[in-house]
């Protein structure tokens, strides 16, 4: 059983006017069916991609929310600053430091205490 429908469309993939024989034809052949079929391909890969990049980036930044002693490092990365912000703040006396060996720890108390300070 065959249709006698034809429809004015436009390809979703070059642009160009065609005549369609359905009312569900997106493109004007087989060439632009493909490539659009290669195109959206290739964005779910960069997508799913970008995802991955976004979960490794915030994997460190997560741990660092979990620990109660941070190196200056992972102080550093926590506020969103630099080292040399962090000795700058010890030295104003905001910020209080311990060392240990030659590591240098700060209690994830004293950042919080930054933000909430106590009557």
């Amino acid at each position: 059983m065959s249709s006698n429908i034809r429809v004015q469309r436009i390809c979703q993939h070059c642009g160009i006017e065609f005549t369609a024989k359905t009312t569900v034809t997106k493109y004007c052949g087989d060439d632009c069916a493909k490539k659009a079929y290669k195109k959206r391909k290739k964005e779910e890969k960069i997508g799913k991609s970008d995802q991955e990049t976004q979960a490794i980036v915030a994997k460190p930044f997560l741990a660092v929310q979990e620990k109660d002693f941070l190196s200056l490092e992972e102080a550093a990365t926590l506020l969103g600053v630099s080292r040399t912000t962090l000795y700058r703040m010890r030295k104003e006396g905001a910020l209080a430091f311990a060392t240990i060996g030659r590591k240098k720890v700060i209690s994830r108390k004293h950042i919080d205490h930054l933000f909430n300070p106590e009557p």
